[in-house]
C-alpha cells in the first residue's frame, strides 16, 4: 500500500530525517518502490540505501532485524493513516484547495483578535501599550540556547575558568559558552518546542512575535496562529477541554461552525499552537492542563506546537518536545532594544542610555534581562540618567522580580518557602549572599545553598525541626526562589549562583546594614571585588558617618607602620604647601601624590607603563578637574599645576607631541627661574626623534633614558616633584592599596549617601596626610 505524500511529510518524525533519508522514505513508503528500484532511482549502492533505512527506522523507533523493520514501519504508517483519515461521511474530509481556502478565511477572521492580543506589550509602569512589530515596534530578535545551561555537567572550577575570584567580572556568572541560535531558526528547525527561561527573559513576547509574524504573512502563511494563555485556559468557566476552548476563541472572532472548523484545521495540520505560561497554572489545575496539552499534541501532531515555561517551574517533560532555553540579551541586542524604545520619543536618548550603561557595568549586567532592561529604559526615560544611589535602582529591580511582575499579571504562585513574607524572603537571600560572597563563592553547590535555607527556616517561629522535613522544605524553597523570582539559578547540574553578581552584592550589603557589621566590612577595604558592596552599603544607610570614618582609619593604617611611605606622604604634603592655589588642599595633595607616584619609577617597561597609566584620582570630586592626556588643555588647572602636569605627560608621548607639549608648557604664565627655563629649552631642542617602535631597540634605549633622566633631574631640583625613592615590591603593593582605598572612600562620600557636613569636612581635610599631621589634626 502506498501512502499519500502529504500525509508522510506531515509526520513529526519526517522533519527529523536528513534530506537523503526523506527522499528514500517517500520513494519506498509513498511511491511504493522496492529497494532495488530505490537504489536505481538515487544511483546509490545497496549498503548506502541500508544506511539510510537504518536512520529512518531509528527516527520512527522501529526495532527488529532485516525486512521485519520495513514491515513494521509500513504497518505503523498505515495504522497512523487510518486513524487520521476521516470516515467517508465526515464533513471534515475536504479537498486540498478547500483546506487552503478555509485557512485563509479563518486567518482573516482571527487577524484582528491576534493583533489585539499579541500586537502590543505593556509591562511594569508603562503609561500605555507599545507596539511589538512594525515601524514603531519594540521587538528585538531573541537568541536561543539548544542546551539547557542548568543541565550541563560541569564543576565549579570549569565555571570559573579564566575568571579571577579577586576581580570577578560582573558578566562572569552568566557567561555561557553554548552556541546561540536565532529564535526563528530554532522554530523552523523543530515542530514541537518547549521554550524555557528565567523570569522576564522574554518568553511571552517571543510567542506574541511569532503569532504576529504568522498573521501578518511573514512566517507560516498557510497556518492559523492560536495564542493561548494556559492560565486563562485553566481558569476558564466550566473547564472546557482544549479543543472546545480553541473553538470558543474562533467563535468569538466570528468563525461559523467553530467546533467543526477547529477540528478541520487541527486534523489538517494547519495551526501554529502557541501555549504560553505553563508555570503560571495553579497547582490544582496542573495535571488537567498537562493532560490536555499532551492529548492535543499527540492527536493533532502534524501541527506546530510551542510551550513556554519558567526554568525549574515544572518537573513534567513532554517526550516529543525539544527543550530549549532563552538566552540573555547580549550588548548588541541591548543597544537595538534601547534604540527601538527611544526612537519615537527621543532618538538621541538611546545613545546616552547605552553610554551610561557602558560606564556602569553592574547596571549593564542587569540589562541582559529583557524585563529589567525595560525597567531601566523606563527609569532613564524620566530623568535621562540612572539614580545616583544605585541601591534604589537595584531595589526597584528586585521588587519587580519578587512581587510586581506576577502581581501586575494577577498570577498567584504556590505557597512555598513556609509562607515567608517579602521581607523574610529578602532576609534569606541576604544571609545567603553575604555568606557566599565572604567565602568568594560566586558558584555554590545545591547542597550548600539548601543548608543555608534549612538553617534560616529552622529559626522561624513554628518551624518543624524534623531533619527530613527541613531537607524537603529547603529543596522546595530553592526551586521556588529559582522558578518564581529567578534570583538563584542553576548554572550547571547541581551548581547554583545568583542570577546577577549585582544582586549578590546588593543582598550582601543589605545584610551588612541590617547587622551593622562595619568592622567586618572594612577588613575588605583593599579588595577590589568588595568595591560595589561598599558603595551599596553607604547608599542604604540612614547616616553613613560612622562607616566612612572607620574606612578612613583603616586606610591610614595601611601605610602607618612604613617609615619610607610616611616620608613619601610628607614630601607630597610639603610640595602641596609650596604651591599657591585656590583649590582645596586635599585636591592639590591628590594631584602631587599621583604624579609623585607616577614618577617614582626610574625606568618603565611596557607593562609598568600600562599599570601606571591607570592613574586617575578623583580630582573632580575634590573640586579639581583632571586634564586630558593631550596638549590642548582646556581645563580649570591653575598655571603652576598645569605646568607640572604637562611635563608629566611629556615622557610618555610620541616625539611630535613632545615637541608641542614643551612649547605649550614653556608658554604658560609660570614664574620659574631663568636657568630652569633655559635648561628646559635646551632639552626641547635635544628631544630624541626616534620612531616610537624604535625606542626599545638595542642601541636606542640608552639615549632615550639619558634624556628622560635629565628632565627628571631638572624637575627634582627646581620643582621637587620627581623623586629618586626606590620602593620595594611590598611598599609598592601598600601604596597602591592605599591609593585605591582612598579613591573608594571618595567615591563613597560623593555617592548619594547621607553624610553630615562635619564628617565630610573632617575626612576631606585629612586625605593623603602623613600620620604626624593626622595626629596634629586630631
Amino acid at each position: 500500500m502506498s501512502l499519500p505524500t502529504d500525509f508522510l511529510t506531515q509526520l513529526e518524525q519526517y522533519s527529523e530525517l536528513s534530506n537523503r533519508e526523506k527522499a528514500v522514505f517517500l520513494e519506498i513508503f509513498g511511491n511504493g518502490k522496492s529497494r532495488v528500484q530505490a537504489t536505481q532511482t538515487f544511483n546509490i549502492s545497496n549498503s548506502n540505501l541500508s544506511s539510510c533505512l537504518t536512520g529512518i527506522y531509528k527516527k520512527f523507533c522501529i526495532s527488529g532485524n532485516g525486512p521485519v523493520k520495513e514491515t513494521r514501519l509500513r504497518e505503523y504508517l498505515e495504522k497512523r493513516y487510518i486513524q487520521q483519515k476521516p470516515s467517508d461521511n465526515s464533513t471534515a474530509d475536504i479537498a486540498e484547495d478547500d483546506v487552503d481556502a478555509l485557512v485563509q478565511e479563518i486567518r482573516e477572521k482571527v487577524k484582528l483578535s491576534v493583533k489585539e492580543k499579541c500586537g502590543t506589550m505593556r509591562v511594569l509602569d508603562m503609561p500605555q501599550p507599545i507596539e511589538l512589530t512594525g515601524e514603531r515596534g519594540i521587538y528585538t530578535n531573541v537568541n536561543i540556547l539548544e542546551k539547557i545551561t542548568g543541565r550541563r555537567r560541569l564543576d565549579i572550577p570549569e565555571l570559573l575558568q579564566n575568571c579571577d575570584p579577586e576581580h570577578f567580572d560582573h558578566f562572569g556568572l552568566s557567561r555561557v559558552t553554548e552556541k546561540r541560535i536565532s529564535g526563528l531558526e530554532v522554530v523552523q528547525r523543530y515542530s514541537k518546542l518547549m521554550v524555557l527561561g528565567k523570569p522576564g527573559a522574554g518568553k511571552t513576547t517571543f510567542l506574541k512575535y511569532l503569532a504576529m509574524q504568522c498573521i501578518e504573512g511573514q512566517y507560516l502563511t498557510n497556518r492559523v496562529p492560536l495564542f493561548i494563555s494556559l492560565k486563562d485556559f485553566a481558569e476558564a468557566p466550566k473547564q472546557p477541554d482544549v479543543l472546545k476552548y480553541i473553538a470558543q476563541q474562533l467563535s468569538s472572532c466570528g468563525v461559523n461552525n467553530a467546533n467543526l472548523r477547529a477540528d478541520q484545521l487541527l486534523k489538517e495540520g494547519k495551526t501554529l499552537v502557541l501555549l504560553d505560561g505553563l508555570d503560571e497554572v495553579r497547582e490544582e489545575d496542573t495535571k488537567r492542563v498537562l493532560r490536555q496539552i499532551l492529548n492535543l499534541s499527540e492527536q493533532f501532531h502534524t501541527n506546530q506546537f510551542m510551550i513556554t515555561c519558567r526554568i525549574a517551574a515544572k518537573e513534567y517533560t513532554f517526550e516529543r518536545f525539544t527543550e530549549v532555553e532563552m538566552a540573555d540579551f547580549d550588548q548588541e541586542q541591548i543597544a537595538i532594544f534601547a534604540e527601538n524604545w527611544f526612537r519615537l520619543s527621543d532618538p538621541m536618548k538611546s545613545q546616552r542610555f547605552i553610554q551610561k550603561l557602558k560606564e556602569n557595568k553592574p547596571v549593564l549586567e542587569l540589562a541582559t534581562n529583557p524585563l529589567l532592561l525595560t525597567l531601566l529604559c523606563l527609569v532613564f526615560g524620566e530623568s535621562a540618567d540612572f539614580p545616583a544611589n544605585r541601591s534604589e535602582l537595584y531595589k526597584e529591580g528586585l521588587d519587580v522580580l519578587l512581587k510586581k511582575w506576577d502581581a501586575k499579571r494577577n498570577i498567584e504562585r504556590d505557597q512555598i518557602y513556609k509562607n515567608l513574607s517579602l521581607q523574610r524572603k529578602e532576609d534569606l537571600l541576604s544571609q545567603i549572599a553575604l555568606t557566599t560572597f565572604e567565602q568568594k563563592n560566586y558558584f555554590f553547590k545545591q547542597k550548600i545553598v539548601e543548608a543555608h535555607i534549612a538553617d534560616f527556616i529552622s529559626n522561624l517561629r513554628d518551624a518543624d525541626l524534623d531533619p527530613e522535613v527541613l531537607r524537603l522544605d529547603s529543596e522546595a524553597g530553592l526551586k521556588s526562589i529559582e522558578a518564581q523570582h529567578g534570583l538563584l539559578v542553576e548554572r550547571a547540574k547541581g551548581i547554583y549562583s545568583f542570577s546577577h553578581l549585582t544582586f549578590q552584592e546588593y543582598f550582601a550589603a543589605r545584610e551588612i546594614v541590617a547587622n551593622s557589621a562595619w568592622e567586618n566590612l572594612v577588613e575588605h577595604i583593599t579588595e577590589s571585588r568588595w568595591r560595589e558592596v561598599f558603595l551599596l552599603t553607604v547608599g542604604m544607610m540612614r547616616k553613613a558617618d560612622d562607616l566612612l570614618r572607620l574606612m578612613k582609619q583603616k586606610i591610614d593604617a595601611i601605610v602607618e607602620a612604613d617609615e619610607k611611605l610616611q616620608q613619601f606622604l610628607w614630601r607630597v604634603h610639603q610640595k602641596s604647601l609650596s604651591v599657591k592655589s585656590t583649590h582645596k588642599p586635599a585636591a592639590v595633595r591628590a594631584f602631587y601624590f599621583e604624579h609623585a607616584l607616577f614618577f617614582s619609577y626610574s625606568v618603565l617597561d611596557s607593562l609598568e607603563y600600562a599599570f601606571a597609566c591607570h592613574l586617575g584620582f578623583n580630582f573632580r570630586e575634590l573640586g579639581l578637574k583632571e586634564p586630558e592626556l593631550d596638549f590642548d588643555y582646556d581645563v580649570d588647572l591653575e598655571p603652576e599645576l598645569e605646568f607640572d602636569y604637562v611635563f608629566t605627560d611629556i615622557l610618555y608621548f610620541d616625539d611630535a607631541a613632545q615637541d608641542e607639549l614643551f612649547a605649550y608648557a614653556l608658554a604658560l604664565p609660570v614664574n620659574i627661574e631663568p636657568k630652569f627655563r633655559q635648561s628646559l629649552q635646551n632639552l626641547k631642542e635635544q628631544i630624541p626623534y626616534l620612531e616610537r617602535q624604535e625606542k626599545w631597540k638595542q642601541g636606542q634605549v640608552n639615549k632615550l633614558k639619558v634624556w628622560e633622566n635629565n628632565l627628571r633631574s631638572l624637575f627634582m631640583k627646581y620643582r621637587n616633584i620627581f623623586y629618586e625613592d626606590e620602593f620595594s615590591d611590598k611598599q609598592y603593593e601598600l601604596i597602591w592599596d592605599y591609593y585605591n582605598a582612598n579613591e573608594l572612600l571618595l567615591d563613597c562620600i560623593n555617592s548619594d549617601c547621607y553624610i553630615s557636613r562635619e564628617a565630610r569636612r573632617q575626612i576631606e581635610e585629612t586625605l593623603l596626610l602623613p600620620m604626624n599631621k593626622l595626629k596634629n589634626k586630631n
